[in-house]
Formats: structure tokens, sequence, C-alpha cells
């Protein structure tokens, strides 16, 4: 399986402590990260950091008509939609190369 016999267990610990680092620092630095999403032409925009938490909502005066409030609701609900979804692009470009040298799999680890 392994060219020239068995595989030198310190050198394979070694390169699991590697990764375990950068994954560590990848996790660190998408936590770190703000993406912005938004809807209705911008009326509407959410900002959330790459671990997922809101950390604004802004909406413009022009979305708001006290007569038509679900519009309203829809587009907050739209950037948020949108916020996850640039999210979800940051931690695949940012994890994804990590997970990649773990087998593809990820070893069953959530998000991975």
């Amino acid at each position: 399986m392994f060219p020239g016999g068995q595989p030198d267990m310190a050198q394979l610990l070694q390169q699991a402590q590697q990764m375990q680092q950068q994954l560590v620092a990848a996790q660190e630095e998408l936590a770190r990260t703000e993406v912005t999403g938004s809807a209705g032409g911008g009326l509407v925009t959410a900002t959330m950091t790459g671990s997922g938490e809101v950390t604004a909502v802004t909406i413009a005066p022009a979305a708001v008509d006290p007569e038509d409030l679900e519009t309203l609701q829809d587009l907050v609900v739209a950037a948020l939609h949108d916020a996850k979804r640039a999210v979800d692009e940051l931690a695949q470009s940012t994890m994804g190369p990590l997970a990649g040298g773990l087998g593809g799999g990820g070893l069953g680890l959530p998000g991975f």
C-alpha cells in the first residue's frame, strides 16, 4: 500500500498536526470575515460573519410601507438567505482545500 513498506508514524502524526493547525487557522479566519447579502435591489441588506452570526440588518426607508409589511418581511428573509449563500461560498473557498487534504470526505466533520 505504501511505497517502500510501512508508513513513518512520526511523519504521519506531524502531517496530521500541521493539518489541524491549518484547519484551526482557517476556522478563525472564517469567523472574523463578514459578508453581506441583499434583496430588493439593495433595499434590505444583511451582514453575517463567516460562522453564521448575523451582525447587522439594514432597511432602506423606501422599503417601509406600513400597509405592506409582508413584502418587507420577505425582503429581510431573502437578504438573510443571500448572506447565508455568501457564507457558504466563503466557507467552501476557505475550508475546501483543507477538506480535500482529508480525503475529500472531511472525516465526517460537520460543515465539510
